[in-house]
Protein backbone atom coordinates (compact mmCIF):
# COMPACT_ATOMS: atom_id res chain seq x y z
CA UNK A 1 0.00 0.00 0.00
CA UNK A 2 1.32 3.44 -0.89
CA UNK A 3 2.07 5.60 2.14
CA UNK A 4 -0.20 8.32 0.77
CA UNK A 5 -3.16 5.91 0.56
CA UNK A 6 -4.30 5.29 4.12
CA UNK A 7 -7.64 3.66 3.30
CA UNK A 8 -8.58 0.60 5.35
CA UNK A 9 -10.21 -2.63 4.16
CA UNK A 10 -13.98 -2.49 4.31
CA UNK A 11 -16.20 -5.08 6.03
CA UNK A 12 -18.08 -5.75 2.75
CA UNK A 13 -17.99 -9.41 1.51
CA UNK A 14 -16.41 -8.62 -1.85
CA UNK A 15 -14.85 -12.12 -1.92
CA UNK A 16 -18.28 -13.51 -2.86
CA UNK A 17 -18.04 -12.10 -6.39
CA UNK A 18 -15.95 -12.95 -9.44
CA UNK A 19 -14.66 -10.50 -12.00
CA UNK A 20 -16.00 -10.75 -15.53
CA UNK A 21 -12.79 -12.21 -16.97
CA UNK A 22 -13.23 -15.33 -14.84
CA UNK A 23 -16.84 -15.69 -16.02
CA UNK A 24 -16.56 -15.26 -19.79
CA UNK A 25 -13.73 -15.25 -22.32
CA UNK A 26 -12.97 -12.06 -24.22
CA UNK A 27 -10.78 -13.35 -27.06
CA UNK A 28 -10.08 -10.02 -28.77
CA UNK A 29 -6.33 -9.31 -28.69
CA UNK A 30 -5.96 -6.44 -31.18
CA UNK A 31 -8.36 -3.54 -30.75
CA UNK A 32 -9.33 -0.97 -33.33
CA UNK A 33 -12.05 0.81 -31.35
CA UNK A 34 -9.72 2.91 -29.10
CA UNK A 35 -8.50 4.86 -32.15
CA UNK A 36 -11.96 5.31 -33.70
CA UNK A 37 -14.04 8.48 -33.49
CA UNK A 38 -17.77 8.97 -33.42
CA UNK A 39 -18.75 10.66 -36.67
CA UNK A 40 -22.49 10.06 -37.08
CA UNK A 41 -25.53 8.94 -35.15
CA UNK A 42 -26.43 5.24 -35.02
CA UNK A 43 -29.97 4.09 -35.67
CA UNK A 44 -31.80 4.85 -32.42
CA UNK A 45 -34.53 2.42 -31.35
CA UNK A 46 -36.54 3.50 -28.30
CA UNK A 47 -37.89 0.57 -26.29
CA UNK A 48 -39.88 2.65 -23.80
CA UNK A 49 -43.19 1.12 -24.88
CA UNK A 50 -41.97 -2.42 -24.20
CA UNK A 51 -38.84 -2.74 -22.07
CA UNK A 52 -39.41 0.56 -20.29
CA UNK A 53 -43.11 -0.17 -19.83
CA UNK A 54 -42.35 -3.55 -18.22
CA UNK A 55 -40.30 -1.74 -15.58
CA UNK A 56 -43.13 0.57 -14.45
CA UNK A 57 -45.03 -0.07 -11.24
CA UNK A 58 -48.09 1.07 -13.18
CA UNK A 59 -47.71 0.11 -16.86
CA UNK A 60 -48.91 2.68 -19.36
CA UNK A 61 -52.57 2.58 -20.29
CA UNK A 62 -53.53 2.85 -23.99
CA UNK A 63 -53.83 6.66 -23.89
CA UNK A 64 -50.37 7.10 -22.37
CA UNK A 65 -48.81 4.60 -24.78
CA UNK A 66 -50.34 6.45 -27.70
CA UNK A 67 -49.14 9.83 -26.43
CA UNK A 68 -45.62 8.48 -25.93
CA UNK A 69 -45.60 6.91 -29.40
CA UNK A 70 -46.75 10.16 -30.99
CA UNK A 71 -43.99 12.05 -29.18
CA UNK A 72 -41.32 9.63 -30.43
CA UNK A 73 -42.56 9.94 -34.00
CA UNK A 74 -42.75 13.72 -33.74
CA UNK A 75 -39.15 14.16 -32.60
CA UNK A 76 -37.76 11.87 -35.27
CA UNK A 77 -37.46 8.23 -34.23
CA UNK A 78 -37.74 6.04 -37.33
CA UNK A 79 -37.75 2.60 -35.67
CA UNK A 80 -39.78 2.05 -32.51
CA UNK A 81 -40.33 -1.06 -30.42
CA UNK A 82 -44.03 -0.77 -29.66
CA UNK A 83 -44.74 -3.73 -27.42
CA UNK A 84 -44.79 -7.37 -26.42
CA UNK A 85 -48.11 -8.34 -28.02
CA UNK A 86 -48.17 -11.90 -26.71
CA UNK A 87 -47.64 -10.74 -23.12
CA UNK A 88 -50.68 -8.52 -22.57
CA UNK A 89 -53.95 -7.52 -24.14
CA UNK A 90 -52.93 -3.85 -23.89
CA UNK A 91 -49.81 -4.42 -25.96
CA UNK A 92 -51.66 -6.55 -28.51
CA UNK A 93 -54.40 -3.97 -28.89
CA UNK A 94 -51.84 -1.19 -29.34
CA UNK A 95 -50.16 -3.06 -32.19
CA UNK A 96 -53.58 -3.61 -33.75
CA UNK A 97 -54.30 0.11 -33.39
CA UNK A 98 -51.23 0.78 -35.52
CA UNK A 99 -52.43 -1.80 -38.05
CA UNK A 100 -55.93 -0.35 -38.30
CA UNK A 101 -55.20 3.40 -38.22
CA UNK A 102 -52.73 5.88 -39.64
CA UNK A 103 -51.06 6.37 -36.25
CA UNK A 104 -47.64 5.38 -37.61
CA UNK A 105 -46.28 7.38 -40.57
CA UNK A 106 -45.34 5.12 -43.45
CA UNK A 107 -41.59 5.66 -43.00
CA UNK A 108 -41.57 4.48 -39.36
CA UNK A 109 -40.53 0.86 -38.72
CA UNK A 110 -42.55 -1.02 -36.10
CA UNK A 111 -40.77 -3.52 -33.82
CA UNK A 112 -42.56 -6.22 -31.81
CA UNK A 113 -40.98 -8.50 -29.23
CA UNK A 114 -41.44 -12.24 -28.64
CA UNK A 115 -39.75 -15.17 -26.91
CA UNK A 116 -38.85 -18.27 -28.92
CA UNK A 117 -42.12 -20.13 -28.30
CA UNK A 118 -44.47 -21.07 -31.10
CA UNK A 119 -47.78 -20.09 -29.51
CA UNK A 120 -46.39 -16.68 -28.56
CA UNK A 121 -44.83 -16.22 -31.98
CA UNK A 122 -48.21 -17.02 -33.58
CA UNK A 123 -49.85 -14.35 -31.42
CA UNK A 124 -47.11 -11.87 -32.34
CA UNK A 125 -47.39 -12.46 -36.08
CA UNK A 126 -51.18 -12.23 -35.80
CA UNK A 127 -50.80 -8.80 -34.18
CA UNK A 128 -48.77 -7.31 -37.07
CA UNK A 129 -50.84 -8.63 -39.95
CA UNK A 130 -52.21 -5.73 -41.92
CA UNK A 131 -49.49 -3.28 -40.91
CA UNK A 132 -48.17 -1.70 -44.10
CA UNK A 133 -45.11 -0.17 -42.45
CA UNK A 134 -41.86 -2.08 -42.31
CA UNK A 135 -42.03 -4.47 -39.35
CA UNK A 136 -39.30 -6.14 -37.30
CA UNK A 137 -40.15 -9.28 -35.31
CA UNK A 138 -37.66 -9.38 -32.45
CA UNK A 139 -37.07 -12.83 -30.93
CA UNK A 140 -35.01 -13.33 -27.80
CA UNK A 141 -33.66 -16.28 -25.83
CA UNK A 142 -31.38 -16.28 -22.76
CA UNK A 143 -28.03 -17.84 -23.66
CA UNK A 144 -25.61 -17.28 -20.74
CA UNK A 145 -24.55 -20.29 -18.63
CA UNK A 146 -26.29 -19.18 -15.43
CA UNK A 147 -29.53 -18.53 -17.32
CA UNK A 148 -29.24 -21.84 -19.19
CA UNK A 149 -28.72 -23.75 -15.94
CA UNK A 150 -31.01 -21.93 -13.52
CA UNK A 151 -33.73 -20.34 -15.66
CA UNK A 152 -34.14 -22.65 -18.65
CA UNK A 153 -32.68 -25.90 -17.31
CA UNK A 154 -31.17 -26.64 -20.75
CA UNK A 155 -27.75 -27.45 -22.15
CA UNK A 156 -26.05 -25.40 -24.88
CA UNK A 157 -27.29 -27.80 -27.54
CA UNK A 158 -30.82 -27.65 -26.18
CA UNK A 159 -30.79 -23.84 -26.12
CA UNK A 160 -29.64 -23.87 -29.75
CA UNK A 161 -32.52 -26.20 -30.61
CA UNK A 162 -34.91 -23.78 -28.87
CA UNK A 163 -33.54 -20.82 -30.83
CA UNK A 164 -33.66 -22.64 -34.18
CA UNK A 165 -37.21 -23.85 -33.51
CA UNK A 166 -38.33 -20.29 -32.71
CA UNK A 167 -36.56 -18.89 -35.75
CA UNK A 168 -38.14 -21.55 -37.95
CA UNK A 169 -41.58 -20.75 -36.59
CA UNK A 170 -41.10 -17.06 -37.37
CA UNK A 171 -39.93 -17.92 -40.89
CA UNK A 172 -42.90 -20.22 -41.43
CA UNK A 173 -45.48 -17.77 -40.11
CA UNK A 174 -44.07 -14.45 -41.36
CA UNK A 175 -41.47 -15.27 -44.00
CA UNK A 176 -43.92 -14.54 -46.80
CA UNK A 177 -44.63 -11.02 -45.55
CA UNK A 178 -42.44 -8.74 -47.71
CA UNK A 179 -42.41 -5.87 -45.21
CA UNK A 180 -41.23 -8.03 -42.27
CA UNK A 181 -37.61 -8.41 -41.18
CA UNK A 182 -36.19 -10.37 -38.26
CA UNK A 183 -34.15 -9.60 -35.15
CA UNK A 184 -32.47 -12.02 -32.76
CA UNK A 185 -31.23 -11.21 -29.25
CA UNK A 186 -29.11 -13.73 -27.37
CA UNK A 187 -30.13 -12.34 -23.99
CA UNK A 188 -27.24 -11.80 -21.56
CA UNK A 189 -24.86 -11.80 -24.53
CA UNK A 190 -22.16 -10.18 -22.41
CA UNK A 191 -21.91 -13.28 -20.17
CA UNK A 192 -22.25 -15.88 -22.95
CA UNK A 193 -19.34 -17.80 -24.47
CA UNK A 194 -18.24 -15.99 -27.68
CA UNK A 195 -18.05 -19.20 -29.73
CA UNK A 196 -21.64 -20.06 -28.78
CA UNK A 197 -22.87 -16.59 -29.74
CA UNK A 198 -21.10 -16.76 -33.11
CA UNK A 199 -22.60 -20.19 -33.78
CA UNK A 200 -26.12 -19.04 -32.87
CA UNK A 201 -25.84 -15.85 -34.94
CA UNK A 202 -24.48 -17.71 -37.98
CA UNK A 203 -27.31 -20.23 -37.66
CA UNK A 204 -29.95 -17.51 -37.55
CA UNK A 205 -28.59 -15.43 -40.43
CA UNK A 206 -28.46 -18.60 -42.54
CA UNK A 207 -31.95 -19.73 -41.50
CA UNK A 208 -33.42 -16.28 -42.15
CA UNK A 209 -31.44 -15.90 -45.40
CA UNK A 210 -29.92 -12.57 -44.41
CA UNK A 211 -28.99 -10.42 -47.37
CA UNK A 212 -28.03 -6.78 -47.91
CA UNK A 213 -31.55 -6.18 -49.22
CA UNK A 214 -33.21 -7.90 -46.25
CA UNK A 215 -30.66 -7.70 -43.42
CA UNK A 216 -31.09 -9.47 -40.10
CA UNK A 217 -30.66 -7.48 -36.89
CA UNK A 218 -28.37 -9.16 -34.39
CA UNK A 219 -28.91 -7.42 -31.07
CA UNK A 220 -26.23 -8.09 -28.44
CA UNK A 221 -27.48 -6.98 -25.02
CA UNK A 222 -25.53 -6.20 -21.89
CA UNK A 223 -28.68 -7.45 -20.16
CA UNK A 224 -27.05 -7.05 -16.75
CA UNK A 225 -24.04 -4.76 -16.81
CA UNK A 226 -21.13 -6.59 -15.16
CA UNK A 227 -17.90 -5.13 -16.53
CA UNK A 228 -16.11 -1.93 -17.41
CA UNK A 229 -17.20 -0.45 -20.76
CA UNK A 230 -13.97 -1.43 -22.52
CA UNK A 231 -14.86 -5.10 -22.01
CA UNK A 232 -18.22 -4.66 -23.74
CA UNK A 233 -16.47 -2.80 -26.55
CA UNK A 234 -14.05 -5.72 -26.95
CA UNK A 235 -16.95 -8.16 -27.09
CA UNK A 236 -18.77 -6.10 -29.73
CA UNK A 237 -15.64 -5.64 -31.86
CA UNK A 238 -14.97 -9.38 -31.72
CA UNK A 239 -18.47 -10.05 -33.05
CA UNK A 240 -18.16 -7.27 -35.63
CA UNK A 241 -14.99 -8.85 -37.01
CA UNK A 242 -16.13 -12.47 -36.90
CA UNK A 243 -19.84 -12.53 -37.77
CA UNK A 244 -20.88 -14.42 -40.89
CA UNK A 245 -22.65 -12.40 -43.60
CA UNK A 246 -21.49 -9.16 -41.99
CA UNK A 247 -22.78 -7.06 -44.88
CA UNK A 248 -26.21 -8.58 -44.32
CA UNK A 249 -26.30 -7.90 -40.59
CA UNK A 250 -27.32 -4.79 -38.67
CA UNK A 251 -25.25 -5.03 -35.49
CA UNK A 252 -27.29 -3.69 -32.57
CA UNK A 253 -26.60 -3.18 -28.87
CA UNK A 254 -28.86 -2.93 -25.85
CA UNK A 255 -26.86 -1.84 -22.77
CA UNK A 256 -28.30 -1.64 -19.28
CA UNK A 257 -26.96 0.59 -16.52
CA UNK A 258 -26.33 -1.68 -13.52
CA UNK A 259 -22.82 -0.29 -13.03
CA UNK A 260 -23.82 3.24 -13.99
CA UNK A 261 -21.78 3.09 -17.19
CA UNK A 262 -24.46 2.26 -19.77
CA UNK A 263 -23.76 5.47 -21.71
CA UNK A 264 -20.06 4.66 -21.99
CA UNK A 265 -20.85 1.06 -22.99
CA UNK A 266 -23.06 2.26 -25.83
CA UNK A 267 -20.60 4.87 -27.06
CA UNK A 268 -17.67 2.46 -27.06
CA UNK A 269 -19.83 -0.24 -28.67
CA UNK A 270 -20.56 2.12 -31.59
CA UNK A 271 -16.82 2.76 -31.92
CA UNK A 272 -16.41 -1.04 -31.98
CA UNK A 273 -18.81 -1.56 -34.89
CA UNK A 274 -22.39 -1.33 -33.58
CA UNK A 275 -24.80 0.38 -35.99
CA UNK A 276 -27.99 0.45 -33.93
CA UNK A 277 -28.70 1.27 -30.25
CA UNK A 278 -31.77 0.24 -28.27
CA UNK A 279 -32.61 2.16 -25.11
CA UNK A 280 -35.11 4.42 -23.39
CA UNK A 281 -35.57 8.17 -23.52
CA UNK A 282 -34.13 9.37 -20.17
CA UNK A 283 -33.10 5.81 -19.26
CA UNK A 284 -36.13 4.13 -17.68
CA UNK A 285 -35.92 0.35 -17.29
CA UNK A 286 -35.53 -2.53 -14.87
CA UNK A 287 -33.15 -2.06 -11.95
CA UNK A 288 -31.03 0.99 -12.82
CA UNK A 289 -32.53 1.26 -16.28
CA UNK A 290 -31.82 0.88 -19.97
CA UNK A 291 -29.22 3.08 -21.59
CA UNK A 292 -30.44 6.67 -21.93
CA UNK A 293 -30.72 7.35 -25.66
CA UNK A 294 -31.55 11.03 -25.11
CA UNK A 295 -28.23 11.56 -23.32
CA UNK A 296 -26.42 9.56 -26.01
CA UNK A 297 -27.96 11.71 -28.74
CA UNK A 298 -27.17 14.98 -27.01
CA UNK A 299 -23.62 13.83 -26.30
CA UNK A 300 -23.22 13.66 -30.08
CA UNK A 301 -24.80 17.11 -30.46
CA UNK A 302 -22.25 18.48 -27.98
CA UNK A 303 -19.47 17.10 -30.21
CA UNK A 304 -20.81 18.79 -33.34
CA UNK A 305 -22.60 15.68 -34.69
CA UNK A 306 -26.26 15.79 -35.73
CA UNK A 307 -28.10 13.43 -33.34
CA UNK A 308 -30.88 12.93 -35.93
CA UNK A 309 -33.49 13.43 -33.18
CA UNK A 310 -35.05 16.81 -32.32
CA UNK A 311 -34.60 17.74 -28.65
CA UNK A 312 -35.05 21.46 -29.25
CA UNK A 313 -38.03 21.57 -26.83
CA UNK A 314 -36.66 19.31 -24.15
CA UNK A 315 -38.91 20.55 -21.33
CA UNK A 316 -42.01 19.55 -23.29
CA UNK A 317 -40.44 16.15 -23.99
CA UNK A 318 -39.65 15.77 -20.29
CA UNK A 319 -43.21 16.64 -19.29
CA UNK A 320 -44.63 14.13 -21.73
CA UNK A 321 -42.30 11.34 -20.62
CA UNK A 322 -43.02 12.07 -16.96
CA UNK A 323 -46.76 12.03 -17.66
CA UNK A 324 -46.62 8.75 -19.57
CA UNK A 325 -44.31 6.88 -17.18
CA UNK A 326 -45.40 8.57 -13.93
CA UNK A 327 -41.69 8.83 -13.12
CA UNK A 328 -39.95 12.15 -12.36
CA UNK A 329 -36.77 13.11 -14.16
CA UNK A 330 -34.02 13.85 -11.69
CA UNK A 331 -32.97 17.49 -11.31
CA UNK A 332 -29.36 16.55 -12.11
CA UNK A 333 -30.21 14.34 -15.08
CA UNK A 334 -27.88 15.20 -17.99
CA UNK A 335 -29.27 17.87 -20.32
CA UNK A 336 -32.91 17.68 -19.17
CA UNK A 337 -32.69 18.10 -15.38
CA UNK A 338 -33.95 21.35 -13.88
CA UNK A 339 -30.49 22.17 -12.45
CA UNK A 340 -28.14 21.10 -15.22
CA UNK A 341 -27.52 24.65 -16.44
CA UNK A 342 -27.37 26.11 -12.93
CA UNK A 343 -24.23 27.02 -10.99
CA UNK A 344 -24.33 27.67 -7.26
CA UNK A 345 -20.58 28.19 -6.87
CA UNK A 346 -19.55 31.83 -7.00
CA UNK A 347 -16.48 31.06 -9.14
CA UNK A 348 -18.64 29.16 -11.64
CA UNK A 349 -21.13 32.03 -11.73
CA UNK A 350 -18.38 34.53 -12.46
CA UNK A 351 -16.95 32.38 -15.26
CA UNK A 352 -20.35 31.88 -16.87
CA UNK A 353 -21.14 35.59 -16.67
CA UNK A 354 -17.83 36.45 -18.31
CA UNK A 355 -18.44 33.75 -20.90
CA UNK A 356 -21.79 35.26 -21.90
CA UNK A 357 -20.20 38.71 -22.16
CA UNK A 358 -17.39 37.40 -24.36
CA UNK A 359 -19.86 35.44 -26.52
CA UNK A 360 -21.93 38.55 -27.21
CA UNK A 361 -18.84 40.62 -27.97
CA UNK A 362 -17.44 37.99 -30.33
CA UNK A 363 -20.76 37.73 -32.19
CA UNK A 364 -20.91 41.50 -32.59
CA UNK A 365 -17.32 41.68 -33.80
CA UNK A 366 -17.92 38.97 -36.39
CA UNK A 367 -21.31 40.33 -37.40
CA UNK A 368 -23.14 37.04 -36.88
CA UNK A 369 -26.19 36.20 -34.72
CA UNK A 370 -25.28 34.89 -31.29
CA UNK A 371 -27.22 31.65 -31.84
CA UNK A 372 -25.07 30.82 -34.89
CA UNK A 373 -21.71 31.50 -33.29
CA UNK A 374 -19.49 28.63 -32.15
CA UNK A 375 -20.35 27.87 -28.53
CA UNK A 376 -17.47 28.37 -26.08
CA UNK A 377 -18.74 29.07 -22.57
CA UNK A 378 -17.17 27.93 -19.31
CA UNK A 379 -19.15 25.24 -17.44
CA UNK A 380 -21.94 25.09 -20.06
CA UNK A 381 -21.08 22.31 -22.55
CA UNK A 382 -24.00 23.22 -24.81
CA UNK A 383 -26.16 26.28 -25.33
CA UNK A 384 -29.35 25.92 -23.25
CA UNK A 385 -31.21 27.59 -26.13
CA UNK A 386 -30.50 24.52 -28.28
CA UNK A 387 -32.87 22.65 -25.97
CA UNK A 388 -35.53 25.34 -25.93
CA UNK A 389 -34.37 26.87 -22.67
CA UNK A 390 -33.48 30.50 -22.06
CA UNK A 391 -30.61 32.02 -20.11
CA UNK A 392 -32.75 33.52 -17.38
CA UNK A 393 -32.63 30.34 -15.29
CA UNK A 394 -28.83 30.42 -15.23
CA UNK A 395 -28.57 34.15 -14.54
CA UNK A 396 -31.38 34.45 -12.01
CA UNK A 397 -30.47 31.50 -9.89
CA UNK A 398 -26.79 32.34 -9.97
CA UNK A 399 -27.33 35.94 -9.00
CA UNK A 400 -29.26 34.82 -5.89
CA UNK A 401 -27.02 32.08 -4.59
CA UNK A 402 -25.17 34.40 -2.23
CA UNK A 403 -28.16 36.44 -0.95
CA UNK A 404 -29.48 34.43 1.94
CA UNK A 405 -30.39 31.02 0.55
CA UNK A 406 -33.97 31.43 -0.65
CA UNK A 407 -34.87 27.77 -0.67
CA UNK A 408 -33.13 27.05 2.64
CA UNK A 409 -34.90 29.83 4.55
CA UNK A 410 -38.34 28.97 3.19
CA UNK A 411 -37.79 25.33 4.07
CA UNK A 412 -36.34 25.76 7.56
CA UNK A 413 -38.49 28.68 8.74
CA UNK A 414 -41.79 28.02 7.00
CA UNK A 415 -41.68 24.34 6.10
CA UNK A 416 -42.25 24.84 2.39
CA UNK A 417 -40.19 23.27 -0.39
CA UNK A 418 -40.55 25.04 -3.70
CA UNK A 419 -40.10 23.15 -6.98
CA UNK A 420 -36.78 24.05 -8.55
CA UNK A 421 -38.29 25.80 -11.55
CA UNK A 422 -40.44 27.91 -9.24
CA UNK A 423 -37.33 28.76 -7.22
CA UNK A 424 -35.82 30.12 -10.43
CA UNK A 425 -38.87 32.28 -11.11
CA UNK A 426 -39.11 33.51 -7.52
CA UNK A 427 -35.40 34.38 -7.50
CA UNK A 428 -36.09 37.11 -10.06
CA UNK A 429 -38.57 38.76 -7.70
CA UNK A 430 -36.17 38.40 -4.77
CA UNK A 431 -33.47 40.06 -6.88
CA UNK A 432 -35.73 43.05 -7.53
CA UNK A 433 -36.55 43.28 -3.83
CA UNK A 434 -32.93 43.15 -2.68
CA UNK A 435 -31.90 45.64 -5.38
CA UNK A 436 -34.53 48.07 -4.04
CA UNK A 437 -33.72 47.58 -0.35
CA UNK A 438 -29.96 47.18 -0.76
CA UNK A 439 -29.83 44.58 2.01
CA UNK A 440 -30.34 40.95 2.89
CA UNK A 441 -33.80 39.38 2.97
CA UNK A 442 -35.05 37.41 5.99
CA UNK A 443 -37.13 34.24 6.04
CA UNK A 444 -40.25 36.16 7.10
CA UNK A 445 -39.70 38.71 4.34
CA UNK A 446 -39.30 35.92 1.80
CA UNK A 447 -42.60 34.39 2.94
CA UNK A 448 -44.38 37.74 2.66
CA UNK A 449 -42.93 38.38 -0.79
CA UNK A 450 -43.90 34.88 -1.93
CA UNK A 451 -47.52 35.52 -0.99
CA UNK A 452 -47.53 38.90 -2.71
CA UNK A 453 -46.09 37.51 -5.94
CA UNK A 454 -48.11 34.31 -6.32
CA UNK A 455 -51.03 34.20 -3.88
CA UNK A 456 -52.27 37.80 -3.62
CA UNK A 457 -51.77 38.77 -7.26
CA UNK A 458 -54.50 39.24 -9.89
CA UNK A 459 -55.75 36.23 -11.84
CA UNK A 460 -54.17 35.47 -15.21
CA UNK A 461 -55.24 33.60 -18.31
CA UNK A 462 -53.20 30.90 -19.95
CA UNK A 463 -52.62 27.21 -20.59
CA UNK A 464 -51.79 25.11 -17.53
CA UNK A 465 -48.46 23.28 -17.96
CA UNK A 466 -48.20 21.58 -14.57
CA UNK A 467 -48.85 22.20 -10.90
CA UNK A 468 -47.26 21.37 -7.57
CA UNK A 469 -48.82 21.12 -4.11
CA UNK A 470 -46.88 22.00 -0.97
CA UNK A 471 -47.90 22.04 2.69
CA UNK A 472 -46.62 24.83 4.95
CA UNK A 473 -45.47 24.45 8.55
CA UNK A 474 -48.93 25.60 9.72
CA UNK A 475 -50.71 22.89 7.73
CA UNK A 476 -52.10 25.16 5.01
CA UNK A 477 -51.78 23.69 1.51
CA UNK A 478 -50.45 25.80 -1.35
CA UNK A 479 -50.67 24.86 -5.03
CA UNK A 480 -48.38 26.53 -7.55
CA UNK A 481 -49.34 26.40 -11.24
CA UNK A 482 -46.93 26.91 -14.13
CA UNK A 483 -48.80 28.36 -17.10
CA UNK A 484 -48.15 29.64 -20.59
CA UNK A 485 -49.92 32.88 -21.43
CA UNK A 486 -49.79 35.74 -23.90
CA UNK A 487 -46.70 37.18 -22.20
CA UNK A 488 -44.89 33.85 -21.89
CA UNK A 489 -44.57 31.44 -19.01
CA UNK A 490 -45.35 32.30 -15.44
CA UNK A 491 -46.50 30.98 -12.08
CA UNK A 492 -49.53 31.65 -9.91
CA UNK A 493 -50.72 30.09 -6.67
CA UNK A 494 -53.75 29.02 -4.74
CA UNK A 495 -54.34 28.05 -1.12
CA UNK A 496 -56.74 26.00 0.90
CA UNK A 497 -57.13 23.60 3.82
CA UNK A 498 -56.68 20.56 1.53
CA UNK A 499 -54.76 19.72 -1.62
CA UNK A 500 -57.99 19.52 -3.60
CA UNK A 501 -59.16 22.93 -2.41
CA UNK A 502 -55.80 24.58 -3.03
CA UNK A 503 -55.52 23.08 -6.50
CA UNK A 504 -59.03 24.18 -7.40
CA UNK A 505 -58.25 27.71 -6.18
CA UNK A 506 -55.00 27.90 -8.17
CA UNK A 507 -56.43 26.48 -11.39
CA UNK A 508 -59.43 28.78 -11.26
CA UNK A 509 -57.07 31.75 -11.00
CA UNK A 510 -55.30 30.69 -14.21
CA UNK A 511 -58.36 29.85 -16.29
CA UNK A 512 -61.75 28.76 -14.95
CA UNK A 513 -62.11 26.40 -17.93
CA UNK A 514 -59.04 24.45 -16.82
CA UNK A 515 -60.46 23.10 -13.56
CA UNK A 516 -60.04 19.52 -14.76
CA UNK A 517 -56.48 20.01 -16.03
Amino acid sequence: MFRWNTQHPSPMPSHRYRDVHSRVAVPLSERDWPSKRLTHAPLWVPVDLRDGNQALAEPMDPARKRRFFELMVEIGYQEIEVGYPSASRTDYDFVRLIAETDLAPEDVTIVVFTPARRDLIERTVESVRGITNDVVIHMYTPTAPLWRDVVLGRTRDQVKELVVAGGSDILELAGDLPNVRFEFSPEVFNLTEPDFILDLCATMTTLWEASPDRPVILNLPATVEVATPNVYADQIEYMHKNLDRRDSVILSVHPHNDRGTGIACAELAVLAGAQRVEGCIFGNGERTGNVDIATLALNLHAQGIDPMIDFSDIDRIRRTVEHCTRLPVHERHPYVGALVHTAFSGTHQDAIHKGFTEHRSRAAALGVPEHELEWQLPYLPIDPADLGRDYEAVIRVNSQSGKGGIAYLLSTEHGIELPRRLQIDFARHVQHHTDDTGGEITGDELWTLLQQVYLNCPAVRGEVLEHFCRTTATGEVLTFVEYSGADGRGWIGGRGPTEQAATKDALSRVDPTKLTA
